[in-house]
């Protein structure tokens, strides 16, 4: 009965919502005295609505996905005349965007020249027994991560483990966990690792080599509690040799290859060189394009577009929120909870990036990150909780969800309980590893 009256009871509430906004919007001209106080409780209800939807994923009885949900509630933000539009164009930030889009350029570019398959078919032909496979894995992914954007290592990695484990006739459970998590925890090493990475980086303006010399020893340390932990809950898919049924299929081009490995390079060598990121993956990114052996096209079609949507209506939603709600009342109520306590915040960002994602946690955490005395040291607490805590459940990355569905469409099923009895313990100690050493620096 539950279940078939959720559509209704969900259209009900989007109905209700809109009517709010569309309300909102109409009450200077009808009631003056009472704007300020309908506004605010406008933009509770968009912002409350919106975040509950994103962190679900859907609104039931539509079909509606987390882009499109965070379209909407920035429209209503707007709409409502909780935000006006000059102020939502403004609330969108632009350096984060265009470091995201840059960097998918790169990704892209790579994977279509071959690059990902080539290296999957070096690590079979010399890797013979399944613990080194599984730690070969861990590590391609995590180094590629750190660098390269773990959703998109996830969308390249996950299709190739599939293939090259059901060449050497492996379960392929323990490698596809390997390929979520080590992306997860891999990303935490640099700005250009994750989405809420590359918000940090611009928010906090952490030079690109600081932040990488703070956090690359989390990563590491994190990469091999990741192989520990997977080598001891799936000891048993781990015994005996492996024989190479059938060698992986390899399409590359050389040119491409070199090419695109040349641009991967010399974005990384901008970054630690002190050039703004955005700046240089932007750059690079579109001097990539500059070719006549691939139609921009297929590069255009790579690159996750509604992510990008995403994160515009997020800022957007975000903004109406601090302008409306974010009281000097509220900071000072937040402070009370020690946010500047490194174990503090750390767990608060825990907690909040698997109530409501990741990267909508960072930008909640935004407003109150000026009130701390150590900004530096609470961003990169912030980066390093809200990307580990990506690893507690199947759904607490957009990394985890990826590698899940490209294992669905092969057949392979990867539960809630698969996931869990992993990425909970290796949350907990990662989290514990990267408190105690932003404790200790």
């Amino acid at each position: 009965m539950t279940a078939r009256w959720l559509p209704l009871a969900s259209l009900i509430a989007v109905g209700l919502l809109l009517l709010l906004a569309l309300g909102t919007a109409a009450l200077p001209w009808i009631m003056p005295e009472e704007d300020a106080s309908v506004r605010r409780l406008a933009a509770m209800a968009i912002f409350a609505t919106s975040y509950l939807a994103l962190a679900v994923g859907k609104v039931p009885g539509l079909s509606i996905d987390r882009a499109g949900v965070a379209l909407v509630g920035a429209c209503l933000m707007v709409v409502s005349g909780v935000l006006p539009l000059e102020a939502a164009y403004q609330a969108v930030d632009i350096g984060t965007i265009t470091l995201l889009l840059g960097m998918m350029i790169v990704v892209a570019n790579l994977r279509i020249s071959g690059f990902f398959a080539l290296v999957t078919a070096w690590v079979a032909r010399r890797v013979h027994r399944p613990l080194l496979l599984l730690a070969a894995i861990v590590a391609v992914s995590g180094a590629f991560s750190a660098f390269l954007v773990n959703d998109a290592i996830c969308l390249v990695m996950a299709p190739l483990v599939l293939e090259l484990t059901h060449a050497l006739r492996r379960n392929p459970v323990p490698y596809l966990l390997a390929v979520a998590m080590a992306s997860n925890v891999g990303s935490v090493a640099t700005i250009t690792g994750n989405p809420q990475n590359m918000m940090i980086g611009s928010f906090s303006g952490i030079p690109y080599p600081q932040f990488t010399a703070v956090l690359a020893p989390v990563a590491a340390l994190g990469l091999l509690l990741t192989v520990a932990l997977l080598a001891l809950l799936h000891r048993s898919d781990l015994r005996d040799g492996m024989t190479l049924a059938r060698p992986p299929r390899v399409r590359s081009n050389a040119v491409l290859v070199v090419r695109s490995l040349l641009a991967t390079a010399l974005v990384v060598a901008l970054f630690f060189a002190g050039q703004p990121p955005a700046k240089a993956a932007i750059i690079v990114g579109a001097l990539l394009l500059l070719t006549r052996r691939i139609k921009s096209a297929r590069v255009y079609a790579e690159i996750d577009w509604s992510l990008l949507l995403m994160f515009a209506g997020l800022f957007i939603i975000v903004a109406g929120a601090e302008r409306e709600l974010l009281t000097p009342q509220a900071i000072e109520t937040v402070s009370r909870v020690h946010l500047a306590a490194v174990p503090v915040l750390s767990i608060v960002t825990a907690v909040l990036s698997n109530l409501v994602s990741n990267v909508p946690a960072v930008l909640l955490l935004k407003p109150f990150v000026a009130a701390l005395p150590d900004h530096d040291r609470a961003w990169l607490v912030i980066a390093m909780a809200s990307t580990l805590a990506g690893n507690f459940t199947v759904l607490g990355s957009i990394a985890n969800l990826i590698v899940v569905e490209k294992a669905t469409r092969r057949g392979v099923v990867i539960g809630f309980w698969d996931y869990f009895r992993v990425g909970a313990p290796l949350t907990v100690l990662t989290l514990l590893v990267g408190t105690l050493w932003l404790m200790w620096r």
